[in-house]
């Protein structure tokens, strides 16, 4: 078998360009090495060793063996047989993206895994990870889904896909800076004496750290190693003495950040971090360890070394996730540049778009070419979904040459996009008729609305989560049947991720109460596969509210400020369907909007956007 797979390798290393090798092939060479190590089988999840959800292309080993380019998914592959998990916002795409011969689409949730793990795994079975891949409780998960007929997972010290992959690309190396005060709003020390206090709180000696946006944000610092997200790779470690322990490729850490970093923390090379794990174990420290994110190879190492681990939740999450009166308003003045883009987009969109012209990708186009003139400008924040017509029912689409259709008169255009600023992030989705809409596309986004309106609108009880408020989202397209299966809402960083926990808004994993200065999307959506997508999103911040206009409540309130400014297509509206109250905060968020991004606008532009915000319910 190891010659068969070597004149693999050397077949592979001869062509020019390796992406074109059909997927059939590379799985077979994956099995062919799964049989060189005696394995039967092997899990490929999208993640990488900092539990990315957009990993480097040196780390998109999913994408690479399946084609599949969703921002989470896993692959199973026995010897005979494979199967690709996802979630509900991919059931369309994994089907159009991956070989249904080659791989069979399960979901994510329920039991599908483990039937088709009892009826295609044989007894005894053993199957590899790459123990940097999976979080420890991600893996406890999946371990309940193996725990039969004597299954065994096998923890692999190489990942075979690297040992086939002839071309992988090589890790990154964008250079690490320091994020400034003037918009951090907090400098790094002060964060380290929080964060070293909770360490302690928690009855540990110290904390590893492996989320890049968690080190980000503490000391500071941006980088570029993940697409779109300014992070840096690296691990961390905070004592409660305060000393802290960066673990880097040197090679991108610039001279000016050194000398900052140097007054803070110890930085090191990344191969020195196992060193320094070895060194807490034998001091018998206590180490606080986020069974979420990190990797189970380090959870095994501490434990056989004899180390002591608590058990708690990444200490920079919540902290990161309550904005700072300074980062609140970078994010307010971002989004006001953002609306500007995105206006005059959309005024360009109305003008070129039902001339049969405008396709996916140039509308996208179009787009960044508005937001690279904004002052601050850093980037996207995603890789824009830019779906016409049946396109845009694919929740995560993403527009290559292949896919790349017109925006056709009398079909609705989703785009779903954003950007990185260096004082905020954003995430907008506008739905747009091109043309007049039928009746049934008015209906379906006009519930979408009502629900978008009922999450903008809620007052709550301090302690609520966004599991709770879930429901308002969906209630009018429950009334008729209907469904979204998505999330309502993610939480979105300053300057870092667009999907940034603990809190979101969701039916599921959505128990974290929701605080002031905590940012949100809110996105309900529909989706008719086939047809068309509608997906209507804005962010929102989390702020105190008065408790009662009458003095007589009893308890602290919540409610949400809505930051995005753009206006909603009111040719998709069907009034009969709003209450009165809807119709009002339509009006007055339009009424905002014009007021706020009008002055930045050309006469055209202008002219278009007071036509485009005109008020309802005023026959």
């Amino acid at each position: 078998m190891r010659k068969e797979l070597k004149k693999f390798k050397e077949n592979l290393a001869s062509l020019d360009v390796e992406k074109e090798l059909p997927p059939e092939e590379r799985l077979a060479a994956l099995r062919v090495e799964l049989i060189s190590r005696r394995l039967d089988g092997f899990l490929v999840p999208l993640s990488d060793e900092y539990q990315s959800e957009f990993p480097p292309s040196h780390s998109q080993r999913l994408a690479w063996l399946t084609g599949f380019t969703g921002s989470a998914g896993m692959a199973v592959v026995l010897q005979k047989s494979a199967a690709i998990l996802v979630d509900g916002r991919y059931s369309i795409q994994v089907r159009k993206q991956t070989n249904p011969k080659l791989y069979e689409p399960l979901d994510f949730s329920g039991g599908a895994l483990k039937e088709w793990l009892k009826k295609n795994a044989k007894g005894g079975a053993r199957i590899g990870f790459d123990p940097w891949l999976h979080s420890q409780s991600g893996f406890a998960a999946l371990k309940t889904k193996f725990s039969f007929n004597q299954v065994d997972l096998v923890q692999v010290e190489t990942n075979p896909i690297d040992q086939i992959w002839t071309q992988q690309p090589p890790l990154p190396l964008a250079p690490v800076y320091i994020h400034p005060v003037s918009v951090a709003g907090r400098a790094s020390e002060e964060k380290i004496v929080e964060i070293a206090s909770v360490v302690k709180e928690n009855g540990a000696d110290a904390a590893i750290i492996t989320s890049p946006d968690s080190i980000a944000w503490l000391l500071n610092i941006r980088g570029g190693d993940i697409p779109n997200t300014p992070v840096a790779l690296g691990f961390l470690i905070i004592n409660i003495d305060r000393s802290l322990e960066l673990f880097m490729d040197e090679r991108k850490i610039l001279s000016e950040t050194r000398n900052a970093l140097g007054k803070i923390a110890s930085i090191k090379p990344i191969d020195k971090f196992e060193k320094s794990l070895k060194k807490l174990c034998h001091q018998s420290q206590v180490i606080q360890i986020s069974p979420s994110t990190i990797p189970v190879w380090v959870r095994n190492y501490v434990m056989a070394g004899g180390g002591k681990i608590i058990e708690r939740e990444d200490p920079c999450v919540l902290p990161k996730a309550c904005k700072n009166s300074i980062e609140i308003q970078g994010i307010r003045n971002a989004h006001i540049r953002d609306g500007v883009a995105l206006c005059r987009f959309l005024y360009w969109l109305s003008e070129e778009g039902p001339k049969g012209v405008v396709d996916e990708m140039s509308a996208a186009d179009q787009l960044l070419k508005y937001r690279i003139f904004m002052d601050n400008f850093k980037g996207l924040s995603f890789e824009t979904i830019s779906g016409a017509g049946s396109n845009g029912a694919i929740i995560h689409y993403r527009v290559t040459p292949k896919t790349n259709r017109n925006l056709e008169y009398g079909s609705l255009y989703l785009v779903d996009s954003g950007a990185q600023y260096i004082d905020g992030t954003t995430d907008v989705t506008r739905t747009v008729s091109i043309g007049p809409p039928t009746q049934e596309m008015q209906d379906r986004f006009t519930r979408v609305l009502k629900g978008h309106i009922a999450i903008a609108m809620a007052r709550f009880p301090a302690g609520t989560s966004g599991g709770q408020l879930d429901c308002l989202a969906r209630k009018a397209l429950w009334e008729v049947g209907l469904d979204f299966n998505h999330g309502t809402g993610h939480g979105v960083g300053a300057f870092l991720s667009v999907h940034e926990g603990p809190q979101r808004i969701a039916k599921r994993y959505a128990e974290v109460p929701l605080r002031p200065g905590m940012v949100l999307s809110n996105e309900p959506g529909y989706y008719k596969e086939g047809a068309y997508g509608i997906r209507l999103e804005n962010l929102l911040i989390v702020r105190k509210e008065a408790v009662d206009a009458s003095g007589n409540g009893e308890n602290p309130m919540l409610k949400f400020d809505t930051v995005t400014l753009a206006p909603i297509d009111i040719s998709l509206v069907d009034e009969s369907l709003l209450s009165s109250h809807e119709i009002n905060w339509l009006n007055k968020y339009h009424s905002r909007v014009l007021l706020t991004i009008g002055p930045f606008l050309n006469s055209k532009e202008n002219a278009w956007l007071e036509g485009a915000t005109s008020p309802l319910g005023q026959l």
